[in-house]
């Protein structure tokens, strides 16, 4: 008998759900929320009856039976710092969200919602992997003061994801493995895998590592203290240059990578440096990887949604194909992740951890 998972993946406008036997889709669906929908809450722990009911409409309208499912997983919120694996929804977890004692995002609300709909029907509620993944050698997280250390926040899901692909393509273990991810997408991270750890990645969402199409990524630290005492700009504001109105956005004005590349194409002098210098930056940030694994490197994986440019996925390989073979797997695949996350859990293959 097939295992039938339900994935719920909520945004911040949007919840996306699938389901899939094993990790056979058997459908998927976007359920778009309006700025003026979600503007009517105080808070995201607010949304919660709010998105459950789309997603219970949504089921209804394919005709779908929930008796029919084995296990409901959601995308893991902002918990404190675990290591990566599939986790089953428990009420301290759910303590954490409910009142975002780690932080507010929509992503929050998948593990409430996964434990509601499995504890109706009786059914195991998982979460997989993260933002919040921490896995780091303790070498990795020395920064440059004392009052500073390297924090993991990056995209474990899809990182992990396409690493256990890849080695079962290649006939290897991933525990037994030594790879470099680059997931690029609104954020970039970069991360070192080695022995099923995530040793070292940078931070992907608050200015480390590559710029991206809305995050600076790492900024000279003396420019940064000088402007933030400026007295031209708010903290608020300063932040916003870090997450949400860097990178990309701040050259170009927009968060659409493929601006960029449209401008390459048509010889664009700004555009061409802002493409090119996206792509150095992160094969950069590979090499720095490499020379920490010591040069031994089973592969480079590439992923998210910019790995769809041929263009950065060539610049890449041109760049990083001396260290160890580079491999595309482009998009972001968070529900199929999180689907096989659900069949690893129900199998026996991956351990169930407690939060």
């Amino acid at each position: 008998m097939p295992y039938t998972i339900l994935v719920i993946n909520p945004g911040s406008t949007s919840t996306k759900i699938g389901v899939f036997e094993d990790q056979k889709q058997v459908f998927t669906e976007g359920i778009e929320h309006s700025a003026e929908e979600i503007g009517k809450f105080p808070n995201i722990a607010a949304q919660y009856d709010f998105r459950r009911k789309h997603i219970e409409a949504a089921l209804e309208r394919r005709g779908f039976d929930k008796k029919r499912l084995s296990a409901v997983v959601g995308r893991g919120g902002l918990l404190r710092p675990i290591p990566g694996g599939v986790y089953a929804v428990t009420e301290a977890m759910k303590a954490d969200l409910a009142s975002a004692k780690y932080g507010e995002h929509a992503s929050n609300l998948g593990a409430l919602i996964a434990d509601a709909i499995g504890a109706e029907l009786g059914i195991p509620a998982f979460i997989a992997d993260p933002v919040v993944v921490d896995e780091l050698d303790d070498v990795a997280r020395v920064s440059g003061h004392k009052l500073f250390s390297r924090v993991s926040i990056f995209h474990a899901l899809n990182q992990k994801a396409v690493s256990r692909r890849w080695c079962k393509e290649h006939g290897k273990k991933y525990e037994e493995s030594t790879l470099i991810v680059a997931h690029m997408g609104g954020g970039v991270s970069v991360g070192l895998h080695k022995d099923g750890r995530v040793v070292d990645v940078n931070n992907a969402l608050n200015g480390e590592g590559p710029f991206s199409p809305e995050r600076s990524g790492t900024l000279p630290a003396a420019q940064l203290a000088k402007l933030c005492f400026s007295g031209k700009y708010t903290e608020k504001e300063v932040l916003k240059m870090i997450t949400g109105q860097g990178g990309l956005v701040s050259f170009m004005g927009s968060n659409d990578m493929r601006v960029a590349e449209k401008a390459y194409h048509e010889g664009d002098p700004a555009g061409t440096l802002y493409y090119r210098a996206f792509i150095y930056q992160v094969g950069k940030a590979i090499g720095a990887l490499a020379a920490a694994a010591r040069g031994k490197v089973d592969a480079i994986i590439l992923t998210g949604g910019i790995a769809y440019g041929k263009e950065v996925v060539q610049g890449l390989a041109e760049m990083c194909a001396f260290i160890a073979p580079v491999v595309a797997y482009p998009g972001e695949g968070e529900l199929e992740a999180l689907a096989l996350a659900g069949v690893r859990a129900l199998s026996g293959e991956a351990a169930i951890q407690q939060y």
